[in-house]
């Protein structure tokens, strides 16, 4: 059995991080391993085009046709000639049905179909569109690329047209990256080859446990096993992570995914703890401003009064999510706090989220939330010198300082999937361990 990888792997661990790419071939039976090292390059990444943004790497100028082409299906099937035209910012329907020739009352007739030809209507620019006309010139189809995986197909029936939409699914293949960060995650993983998504991903899988603004050192190290999705044999995108390790202050933490039986996926450690903690540990993508200190002067008092909470400085409006799950048991005015948010988590634990602009959509008193919802944004509402979110974490009422504090864990797999999760988690470590001496061997064949 022959399994192709690619591999970043960090090639001079005492120096500046120098990351590149690996294209290696494991034979499993044999146990050899052949390669050839090159210069990094990214994933290839596709994005859906949205709302009207033109998609950058389509530069063909819309509304001129891309291509006119005739196909056979079978022998026996009539010949359809195809148009197809790139959907710009500013094109209308009736306007592309024109410019293939066809006037309103076509158009109406085929959105009018049967099945799911209604979703034509919707139009976003960078996407393709195709008209398909028989030897009378009559239209008889009429594709609406959305991305490498999605068209909308529709097709002349006996009673005027039918629509379906096709999704192909991708191939997904195992790859591997690795790298030791010298000034920052987001550095260190682009130059292993992560795209910013997977390199956000990494961030949020060990986030419960680590603090990635304050916590990462200079020499800390990961290795991800991640998916790369094909269509074709040709590689268009990033999937999920696999497997990952991350040395933090010579601390060993690692990943898995696992799917359970009701077909939920999350990250365990291979002792079936979930990566999850009942709370996050920051609830907000910012910077600390001012720390949990019993003893702080009041910035706008100038008076020694305890500051029992965690400022994060982030401009007005970035959004604040929930630390945990629970029922909003305050929302509104609260004094010098100005708008606030206060959660209430089982019976001893709740958090308070301070001086926002606006409450999230949907928060009063009385609402359930789960971890990680948008419960308001950043402001500077009540008694302060700039905006910024001011966090509380209390049990029994008493303050705790919320990047100390040990958190809960979530659950953990059930006891009666062990068996089956131990199964898996013996061939996800045999898969991350072979990614890992296979990179070492060939880094070394590179450095010979």
């Amino acid at each position: 059995m022959t399994i192709v990888v690619s591999a970043a792997v960090l090639m001079s661990p005492s120096a500046d991080v120098e990351a590149k790419r690996m294209s290696y071939t494991i034979d499993l039976e044999e146990g050899l391993v052949s390669g050839a090292a090159s210069k990094d390059t990214r994933p290839a990444q596709t994005q859906e085009a949205s709302g009207t943004q033109p998609s950058e790497d389509k530069a063909q100028s819309a509304g001129e046709p891309i291509a006119q082409t005739g196909r056979t299906a079978k022998p026996d099937t009539p010949k359809v000639d195809w148009q197809e035209f790139r959907v710009k910012s500013g094109d209308t329907l009736s306007s592309l049905f024109r410019k293939a020739g066809f006037n309103d009352g076509i158009m109406l007739s085929v959105i009018h179909g049967e099945g799911e030809a209604g979703k034509l209507q919707r139009l976003y620019a960078g996407e393709d569109i195709r008209f398909g006309v028989d030897s009378e010139g009559q239209l008889v189809a009429v594709e609406l690329q959305r991305s490498r995986l999605e068209t909308l197909k529709i097709s002349k029936a006996d009673n005027g047209f039918l629509g379906n939409t096709e999704v192909r699914k991708p191939e997904p293949r195992p790859a591997f990256a690795a790298g030791v960060i010298d000034g920052s995650l987001y550095l260190a993983a682009r130059d292993a080859g992560l795209n910013d998504r997977l390199t956000m991903e990494l961030a949020g899988i060990f986030g419960w446990d680590i603090d990635f603004v304050y916590d990462v050192r200079k020499g800390d190290s990961f290795e991800v096993v991640y998916e790369e999705l094909y269509i074709d044999g040709k590689k268009f995108d990033t999937g999920r992570i696999l497997s990952a390790r991350f040395i933090n202050r010579g601390t060993e933490n690692v990943a898995l995914l696992y799917t359970d039986n009701n077909g939920e996926s999350d990250y365990y450690t291979p002792e079936g703890k979930s990566m999850r903690k009942a709370f996050l540990r920051v609830p907000i993508n910012a910077r600390v401003s001012s720390p949990f200190n019993l003893q702080r002067r009041h910035p706008v008092l100038d008076v020694v009064r305890p500051h029992e909470g965690t400022d994060y400085a982030a401009p007005p409006g970035t959004p604040i999510k929930a630390a945990g799950s629970g029922r909003v048991q305050f929302a509104g005015w609260k004094g010098g706090y100005g708008r606030t948010v206060v959660l209430q988590h089982g019976d001893n634990i709740t958090t308070l989220y301070a001086h926002m602009s606006r409450l999230g959509k949907g928060i009063k008193n009385g609402t359930r939330v789960k971890q990680g919802d948008t419960i308001g944004y950043v402001g500077s509402s009540g008694m302060v010198t700039g905006p910024h979110l001011h966090y509380e974490f209390r049990v029994n009422g008493v303050a705790k300082n919320s990047r100390t504090v040990k958190l809960p864990d979530a659950k953990p797999v059930p006891s009666a999937e062990m068996a089956r999760f131990r199964q898996f988690t013996e061939q996800r470590l045999a898969q991350f361990n072979g990614f890992r001496e296979s990179g070492r061997q060939l880094a070394l064949a590179s450095d010979n």
